[in-house]
């Protein structure tokens, strides 16, 4: 099974794990946050994601999000690249963390198209008429 891993901001990956839990009514397993503090050696949270990365990987491979393309957690994030072992996506919120939690018994190749046509999905404009339904 897929592992994923969140590196954002601090306390934002701590955060989504917990309403994961909140969701699936428990921690579900192969996940992980690193929440890089400000002023944090990039080297040792680089460390610390790498760590993790071991942690949780099976040999599926692993679901990098991160939150703000171009800034330090992403930049982390992004020296795990491997092709084909570690997928890195920007951009995490709760409903794609949800859809990668959901999907990722699948090859990584697959997941990660089916995390990529979802993503447009997770954020809508909800119309007061609709009365919370998707329009």
């Amino acid at each position: 099974m897929i592992g994923i891993l969140v590196i954002s901001h601090e306390p934002l990956g701590t955060a989504l794990l917990h309403c994961t839990r909140h969701i699936f009514g428990r921690l579900p397993v192969q996940l992980a946050a690193l929440d890089v503090i400000p002023d944090e050696d990039p080297e040792a949270a680089l460390h610390s994601a790498q760590e993790l990365l071991k942690r949780i990987n099976d040999g599926s491979g692993v679901i990098v999000l991160t939150d703000i393309y171009g800034a330090t957690p992403a930049r982390i994030a992004a020296r795990l690249a491997e092709p084909n072992r570690v997928l890195v996506i920007a951009g995490v919120n709760l409903p794609i963390l949800v859809k990668a939690l959901t999907y990722r018994r699948g090859p990584l190749d697959e997941v990660s198209e089916r995390l990529m046509q979802g993503v447009r999905d997770t954020i809508v404009t909800i119309d007061p008429q609709s009365q919370g339904e998707r329009s």
